[in-house]
Formats: structure tokens, C-alpha cells, sequence
């Protein structure tokens, strides 16, 4: 639906900064609420808390921060929300249970399944973590992140006369795109609509979209593009919402034998993710140990300045003064070095405003998983470039808003969404899917793509089993299960519905058979919408003994945390059964989408249909599978 101010570019950004507001109002509210009353054994449930944690050793890093190491010991199999650029806060918990925080905070650094490193403003506030016994941390409120998105807007709704004023006008008002009249450029190995893609991408003035649905080669036809510009330009700028989108982005286009100089700290660290990284470019620089030496003896000269006799300590002041005017010589060199020596500069959207791109412009500016950022992330890097190419899928997940009010004003309407809407011009869909049988993509395709995708031949017919279904619904209405509530922050639980779908996957691994899962590496994916779902059924295939020779190849997770994966298998269970036909999010059709789309040969769903039947998706989608069964 059309908002009034929808063609007023600066009503509506004024609009975004009111939403922006409620939605940090609320956020800070619900902060500050669950840290008083929420007790550490849910914090640590949730992955927004580690205790008992360790403090390690602490040093100074390549950008000259200090950081100090933070281990977890117990716990481990719990997914944790901790990633680069998040502020942390400490606490010590006494024996009876009182929590007492410290008094500084700090920022996580990098961050794996047990080890996280962070950023810390002094050495007193290192110093009293590695002292406090019973240590606890814990995400802290962001206000940095919402200061620069409010920065952004303002900066946006306030230019003049400049090349943003003209693409605010252009991706927000009534002002028409542009695009050059280039000879199209042929590209073998694409399909038609991939390359149909790049080509508007490279005759785009201001701005293309990348519509990418699931299993689509959206990925693929960005690196295309974005290679395609390097001939052309020198350098662009690469971002998306998440780390670990940034992440894949970067490692295909390091694949493709691009220099990628990635801004802040990979979510998936290996070392082949670690070497395009600044910091580790930075250490790694011919003039890095002299800079790091220099570092070293300004730290040691540091506390002679108030020793010895007046002109001894004027000689140590001069010294420093020496050492300081060629570190910062050095460091500018380093970081020039690295800049201009890279192809793309990549970064998380809110990266983009990193004190180390301070100054830096870019002709193209690409923003992949461009339906799940929220329109002003989005400003924050479009202030740096002069066009901007959009990809992702508003037809999957949406941005996360917390607060109910500033969704339906209208902050969950992304960029993306409200451009492909209004300038149907810069958009290319790509219709042909690699991922899965043609079964499984057709509901969907016909749902949410007006029945545009086509699977690719060497997809369409593939399956694990000669004779199988490839979409199959379990109802259990006439079992009698019922879902329970276990509270805000993990919502519902079937614990009935969990243990007939763990019945199905063991009758479903003996039809395949064990050793052929095993030698073929055949992979499932169990999904449920709600965590509480996710973690019953974590915790069953952990104490299953039949399941165990097949742990590595099984994941469980909610539907967020598979977008963007697939498996050869994939089991969804529903949870929602209940008397009023109540479904909660699951009317959020974007995530349901997400979900039945993962799988490559075989989708199971486990629901009860008296229940979901009452919505006109599910019951379509019940109808499908039923009919899909008897084909």
C-alpha cells in the first residue's frame, strides 16, 4: 500500500527517521527490560550471554586496539549472536546469584564458536575483566549502529545540489532512471536471464535490480557484474546486510581472481577468509614490523615522560613525538597500499561508515541481500557511490523489526521492495533454478513468482529414491498434538509433532539406506519457525543413537538460519495446532517461502492442516502436495 509522502523523497525520509525512532525506542526499552528481569540461564539459552566465561590474554592488534581474548567452556552447542562491530558488556554473578556489571563496555572483534575477541577502551577496563572472578558477557545495546543510521538519513533528506540529492530523487521520487545504449555484451556461460541481468546492470546510470529467486544464480550473475564493471572501473564497493552475506560475496569474487580488501571481521573464519581481510593485509605489509616496533617502544616510552631530570624527560617527549609522526607516516602508507591495490572494498552496510573508508567514493556501489536491510542501512553506503545495483528477493526474508508499530508504519519495507514496485524499469528477474526437482519449485514459483521460474534440465527430475514424491505433507489433525507456549523469545512448542518428524527421518534414512547416505554424503535439513521447536529437536537427535553415524550431515535450525543454504532433504515441522486456527508468524508468508524452498530432492512437511487449512496459503499449499502425491 501506498504511504501519502511515497512520491515526496523528503517526507518519506523524514517518515523513515519518526519509524527509525520507535523502533530504537522500543529496542533500547525491551534492552533494558530483559537485562533486568531476564536471569543469565535464558540469556544464555538465547546465545545473547556467555557464562561462565574466561579472560585470556590481551595485546594490542594490527590497528593498534587493544583486545582482550574471552573463552566460553560450557554451553558450546548453543548458537551465539556474537559477531564483529556488536557492543558487549561485562558482569561478575556472586553465589547467590546477584549480578554486578563493569563499568566499561566494549566491541566484539571476531568471534567463533568458543573464542571471541574484543575491543577495549583501556587497559584499566582490561585489566579489571581478567580480575573478576564468575566472569560473564553479554550484547549490550547498539546505539553506535542506530546513530548511523539516523547520521545517514539526515544526511540524505538534507543534500543539495550534489549526486546524492539526484539519486535520492531518483530511487525515492518521481525523477525516471537512466540507462546507456550499450551493444550487449554476450556471456556463454549464463542463461539468458542472468545475462540479460548484467547487461542492464552495465548500462544502469543510477540504479538496477538483481531479482534473485531461490536457487536462481543470483550470486553468480553478481560476480559477473561486478567483474564485468572492474573492466571499467577501478574499484567498486561491495556490501550487504549481514557478515556472513559479505562473507560469500567475497569469497566467490576471491575465487574469481578478484583482489577483495574486506572491511571488519569474517563471520566464517578459515584461513582463506582471514587473507583478504585489512587487518590481515595490514600485518601482513612489508612496512607492518617497523610500525610495529615503533608502536612497541612509544607503549615503553610512555610512562618515562613524569621520570628523571627536565631535559630527560624533554628528550623522551621529543622522541615520541619522532616515533608518532612516522607510525602515522607508516600506517597512511600501509592503508593507501591497501586500497589501491584492491578491486573491491567489501563491507557490512553499517561497515561502510568504518572510519577506514572516511573520504572514499566509488562509481558502483552493489548491496546483495538488499529485501532484508532496512532502507536507511542502505542510505549509509549509497552516500558513497554514484549508482547502486540492488539484489536479493523481497519474496523471502524481510528486515528484523521488533517493534510492531514501526513495521506496520512502514520501516519494514526495504528500498528494494518499494523500487521494484515503482521503477519496474531496473528490474531482471532470473527465472531458471538449479536447486531443486521442478515439484518442489513449482508451488512456490506459482505463489510468489506468477509462475515465471523454470527448473533447469538437469535439475527437474533429480531425486534420491525411483517412485518417491518429492513434496510431501504429514497432517496430523487427527493425532491430537498440541503446541505450547514457552515464552516471548522462543514462542512454541510441539513436542509430539518433533518426535513423528524424527520418526519420519529415521524410516525415510532406512528406505535410502545408511551406507548410501554415508558414501554419497546426502544431507538433511530439519527447519521449524520457532527456537524452542529447533532446540527440542537439537537436543533428540543428540541423545538418538540410531541418528548418531549420520550428525554431520543432519541440521536443525529455524528458517532464518537456513536462508541461503539448501540440502538434499528437508523436514519443516509447523508446530501451530491449536482450536482457534491461530498461526501466528507463520502468516509471514516470506519466511514460509524460505523454507520450502531449501530442499533439492525431497520436502517433508509436518503440520496440521485443521489448523493451517484455514489460511489460503496453507491450504493451497496442503492441496498441492496432495495432489502432487498422487501424480
Amino acid at each position: 500500500m501506498k504511504q501519502p509522502d511515497s512520491n515526496n523523497p523528503i517526507l518519506h525520509l523524514q517518515r523513515q527517521q519518526l519509524l527509525l525512532q520507535m523502533e530504537y525506542e522500543y529496542e533500547k526499552e525491551e534492552f533494558k527490560r530483559q537485562t533486568e528481569t531476564m536471569g543469565v540461564e535464558r540469556k544464555v539459552k538465547r546465545g545473547t550471554c556467555w557464562f561462565p566465561a574466561k579472560a585470556g590474554k590481551s595485546y594490542y592488534n594490527s590497528l593498534n586496539q587493544l583486545v582482550v581474548e574471552i573463552t566460553r567452556t560450557e554451553n558450546l552447542d548453543i548458537e551465539h549472536c556474537f559477531e564483529f562491530g556488536r557492543p558487549v558488556c561485562f558482569f561478575s554473578q556472586s553465589p547467590e546469584g546477584k549480578l554486578t556489571f563493569l563499568r566499561d563496555t566494549g566491541t566484539v572483534n571476531y568471534a567463533d564458536d568458543t573464542r571471541m575477541v574484543v575491543t577495549m577502551p583501556n587497559a584499566g577496563s582490561v585489566l579489571e575483566v581478567q580480575a573478576t572472578e564468575r566472569l560473564g558477557v553479554q550484547l549490550s545495546f547498539d546505539e553506535t549502529s542506530y546513530r548511523v543510521l539516523f547520521k545517514a538519513l539526515k544526511q540524505v533528506t538534507n543534500a543539495k545540489g550534489y549526486r546524492l540529492a539526484e539519486l535520492r530523487d531518483i530511487l525515492l521520487g518521481n525523477a525516471k532512471p537512466g540507462f546507456r545504449q550499450l551493444y550487449p555484451v554476450r556471456f556463454p556461460w549464463l542463461n539468458s536471464s542472468q545475462e540479460a541481468a548484467v547487461n542492464k546492470v552495465l548500462c544502469a546510470r543510477d540504479v538496477a535490480i538483481v531479482h534473485g529467486p531461490p536457487g536462481t544464480g543470483k550470486t553468480t550473475t553478481m560476480v559477473e557484474a561486478i567483474y564485468e564493471i572492474l573492466h571499467r572501473e577501478p574499484q567498486v564497493l561491495v556490501c550487504a546486510q549481514s557478515n556472513m552475506a559479505v562473507d560469500w560475496i567475497s569469497e566467490k569474487l576471491t575465487d574469481r581472481g578478484v583482489n577483495v580488501l574486506r572491511i571488519g571481521n569474517p563471520t566464517r573464519v578459515n584461513d582463506k577468509m582471514l587473507s583478504f581481510t585489512y587487518e590481515h593485509r595490514f600485518e601482513a605489509h612489508p612496512s607492518y614490523p617497523e610500525l610495529w616496533s615503533i608502536r612497541k617502544e612509544l607503549r615503553q616510552l610512555g610512562g618515562k615522560t613524569r621520570r628523571g631530570s627536565f631535559d630527560e624527560r624533554e628528550g623522551v617527549r621529543s622522541r615520541i613525538r619522532r616515533l608518532k609522526e612516522r607510525a602515522a607516516e607508516l600506517g597512511a602508507q600501509i592503508h593507501a597500499d591497501l586500497f589501491n591495490s584492491a578491486h573491491v572494498i567489501a563491507s557490512t552496510l553499517t561497515g561502510s561508515d568504518h572510519h577506514l573508508l572516511s573520504g572514499q567514493h566509488f562509481g558502483t556501489l552493489f548491496i546483495d541481500e538488499a529485501a532484508q536491510a532496512l532502507e536507511a542501512a542502505c542510505w549509509i553506503a549509497i552516500r558513497k557511490a554514484d549508482r547502486v545495483i540492488l539484489a536479493g528477493d523481497h519474496q523471502q526474508l524481510p528486515p528484523t523489526i521488533k517493534c510492531y508499530e514501526a513495521a506496520k508504519g512502514g520501516l519494514s519495507r526495504t528500498l528494494m521492495e518499494k523500487l521494484v514496485a515503482e521503477k519496474p524499469e531496473t528490474v531482471s528477474l532470473l527465472k531458471v533454478q538449479y536447486r531443486m526437482n521442478e515439484a518442489i519449485m513449482r508451488f512456490s514459483s506459482d505463489w510468489f513468482y506468477q509462475g515465471k521460474l523454470e527448473a533447469a534440465p538437469e535439475v527437474r527430475d533429480r531425486g534420491i529414491l525411483d517412485w518417491d514424491t518429492p513434496v510431501t505433507w504429514i497432517d496430523t489433525s487427527e493425532m491430537n498434538f498440541k503446541e505450547t507456549f514457552v515464552g516471548e523469545s522462543f514462542g512454541r512448542i510441539n513436542r509430539e509433532e518433533a518426535d513423528l518428524l524424527l520418526q519420519q527421518l529415521d524410516a525415510y534414512i532406512r528406505r535410502i539406506g545408511g551406507e548410501r547416505i554415508l558414501n554419497e554424503r546426502i544431507d538433511f535439513g530439519i527447519i521449524s519457525p520457532y527456537k524452542a521447536q529447533v532446540q527440542y529437536l537439537r537436543g533428540k537427535i543428540k541423545a538418538s543413537s540410531a541418528l548418531r553415524p549420520y550428525r554431520p550431515l543432519l541440521s536443525v535450525n529455524t528458517v532464518d538460519g537456513f536462508q541461503g543454504q539448501e540440502r538434499d532433504v528437508i523436514f519443516i515441522s509447523l508446530v501451530r495446532a491449536n482450536e482457534q486456527g491461530q498461526i501466528g508468524f507463520l502468516g509471514d508468508l516470506r519466511r514460509m517461502n524460505v523454507a520450502i524452498t531449501r530442499a533439492r530432492m525431497k520436502l517433508v512437511i509436518l503440520g496440521e492442516a485443521a489448523t493451517l487449512g484455514k489460511h489460503p496459503f496453507y491450504k493451497k499449499l496442503i492441496e498441492y502436495a496432495e495432489t502432487a502425491a498422487h501424480d
